[in-house]
C-alpha cells in the first residue's frame, strides 16, 4: 500500500505543478507580446473552455471508454507537447489553438486523478486528503525554479569576487526587466511541459483503473440530473453565490502579477510566483482546522468567511496599497478557498442523495472551473484597460478603483448568503424534481 500511495502522491504533485508553472505569469505574458484586450481573454478562456466541455463531455466519455492511467498518459502527451511549443509563438490564432489543444487535454485529466486515487485507497475518506495535499504542494514548488530563472544575472558579481550571502543577496534582489523578462517567462510554458510529459510516462506507473461502464438507467449526461436540485431554493442560492465567489475569485489571477510589479507594490518580477504562492500555504493550514471551524460556526458562517475573505483582501489591495500589506493578504487566500470552495463540495456531499452527488460535484465545479473564471478571464482584461491611463510612455493603472469591483461583488455575495441560504436539518429529499 505504501507503494502505491507513493505512486498516488507524485501524481498529484506533477498534475498541479503543471497548472502552477504556467498560469501565475500568463497574466502580464499575453499584454506583453502585443495581444489585444480581446485576445488576451480568449487566450486566458481556453482552460475554462475545455472545463465546461470536460463537465459536459470529455471527462465522462473518458472514464467509461478508457483504463484511466492510459487515458492520462496518452493527454499528458499531447497536452505536454502543446504547451511546449507556447514558447516560439507569438501570434493569436496559433497560441490560442495551442492553449486550447493543451487544456482539452489537461482538464479531463483532474478529475482522472481522483478517480484513480478514490479507486486505489482503502480508505479514501481517511486518506485522500493526504494525497491531494500533495498537488497544493506541487502548485508551491512549480515557482521555485523562477526565483533564479527570472533573476537579472548581468547585474550580479561572480561568486569568486564576493562572498555567497552578497552573491545570494544581489541575485535575489534583482529581477530581469523588458525583453529579458518577457524571454524568461517562456520557461514557464517550458517547465510545465516537461513536468507534462513525465507524468505521461510516470502515469504508465499507476496502478490499473480499468474504465467504469455507466450504471443502468444512468443519464447519458449526469449533470441534468443534478440540475434538478435547483429548484431547491437555497441550494439555487448556494448556485448563485458559488457563480460570483468564483468569478471573484479569478480576478486575484488576473490583476495579481500587474499589481505586485507595479510601482506602489514593486515586488520583483522573480518574486511574484512565490509570493503568490502564499495563498496555498496558507490554504494547507486552513483546511487542516476547516472541520473544527465547520463545527463551531455552521455552514452558512463558514462560508461566509470564506467569501468575505475575498472582499477584505481586495479591501487591502485597494485602501492600504503596500508591498508588506499585499504579501500578508495572501494569507486569506487559504480562508478564501477552504472556507469556501471546499465547503461547499463537503455540504453538497452532505446534503444531496447518495446517487447525486457525483453529478452535483460536476455541476458545482462547473462553476468554480468553468463559468466563474470564464467570465473574470474576458473581463478582466477589459476592466485593466478602463481604468489604465498613459502619461507619455508610461501607464498607470487606478488600482484602487479596479479592486473595488471584485470587492463589492464578494459583499453582495456574502450578503445573498447570509439572508437567504437557509438550509434545513435534514438532506434534500432524492424524489425533488422527478
Amino acid at each position: 500500500m505504501n507503494g502505491v500511495r507513493w505512486k498516488l502522491s507524485v501524481m498529484m504533485f506533477l498534475e498541479f505543478f503543471i497548472w502552477g508553472a504556467w498560469l501565475p505569469l500568463i497574466f502580464a505574458y499575453l499584454p506583453a507580446l502585443g495581444f489585444s484586450t480581446w485576445e488576451q481573454g480568449w487566450i486566458l478562456a481556453a482552460f475554462n473552455i475545455a472545463a465546461i466541455l470536460a463537465m459536459f463531455f470529455s471527462t465522462q466519455f473518458a472514464d467509461r471508454n478508457f483504463a484511466a492511467e492510459r487515458f492520462m498518459a496518452f493527454s499528458h502527451l499531447v497536452g505536454g507537447i502543446a504547451i511546449i511549443s507556447l514558447t516560439e509563438v507569438t501570434t493569436f490564432l496559433p497560441f490560442l489553438g495551442l492553449m486550447l489543444l493543451h487544456c482539452l487535454f489537461y482538464v479531463p485529466t483532474m478529475s482522472i486523478v481522483n478517480s484513480i486515487a478514490f479507486a486505489n485507497l482503502k480508505d479514501p475518506q481517511n486518506d485522500f486528503g493526504k494525497i491531494r495535499l500533495w498537488g497544493t504542494i506541487g502548485w508551491i514548488a512549480a515557482s521555485v525554479p523562477f526565483v533564479f530563472i527570472m533573476v537579472n544575472w548581468d547585474v550580479v558579481p561572480s561568486l569568486e569576487t564576493v562572498g555567497f550571502i552578497d552573491w545570494l543577496g544581489t541575485a535575489l534582489g534583482s529581477a530581469k526587466e523588458g525583453d529579458a523578462a518577457l524571454r524568461a517567462t517562456k520557461y514557464t510554458f517550458l517547465t510545465a511541459g516537461i513536468a507534462s510529459l513525465l507524468l505521461a510516462a510516470f502515469s504508465l506507473l499507476l496502478p490499473h483503473t480499468p474504465p467504469r461502464p455507466a450504471a443502468s438507467g444512468e443519464n447519458k449526461f449526469a449533470w441534468l440530473e443534478a440540475s434538478r436540485f435547483l429548484k431547491v431554493g437555497f441550494i439555487l442560492v448556494l448556485f448563485v453565490v458559488t457563480l460570483l465567489d468564483a468569478t471573484v475569485h479569478q480576478s486575484y489571477f488576473v490583476f495579481a502579477d500587474r499589481f505586485y510589479t507595479s510601482a506602489s507594490i514593486d515586488i520583483k518580477k522573480n518574486w511574484v510566483m512565490p509570493v503568490m504562492s502564499i495563498g496555498q500555504i496558507a490554504e494547507i493550514a486552513t483546511m487542516a482546522c476547516l472541520g473544527l471551524v465547520l463545527k463551531r460556526l455552521g455552514w452558512r458562517y463558514t462560508m461566509l468567511l470564506g467569501i468575505l475573505g475575498h472582499a477584505v483582501r481586495f479591501g487591502l489591495y485597494a485602501f492600504v496599497p503596500v508591498w508588506y500589506v499585499a504579501i500578508a493578504a495572501n494569507v486569506l487566500h487559504g480562508i478564501c478557498y477552504a472556507f469556501f470552495f471546499a465547503t461547499v463540495y463537503i455540504f453538497v456531499d452532505e446534503f444531496l442523495p447518495k446517487d447525486a452527488r457525483s453529478s452535483a460535484q460536476g455541476l458545482f465545479n462547473l462553476l468554480i472551473l468553468g463559468v466563474g473564471p470564464l467570465i473574470a478571464n474576458l473581463v478582466g482584461p477589459h476592466l485593466i484597460d478602463y481604468f489604465t491611463t498613459t502619461e507619455g510612455t508610461t501607464k498607470h493603472i487606478d488600482f484602487q478603483s479596479l479592486f473595488q469591483i471584485p470587492m463589492w461583488i464578494a459583499i453582495a455575495a456574502a450578503l445573498l448568503l447570509l439572508l437567504f441560504f437557509h438550509p434545513p436539518a435534514k438532506k434534500v429529499p432524492d424524489k425533488v424534481g422527478h
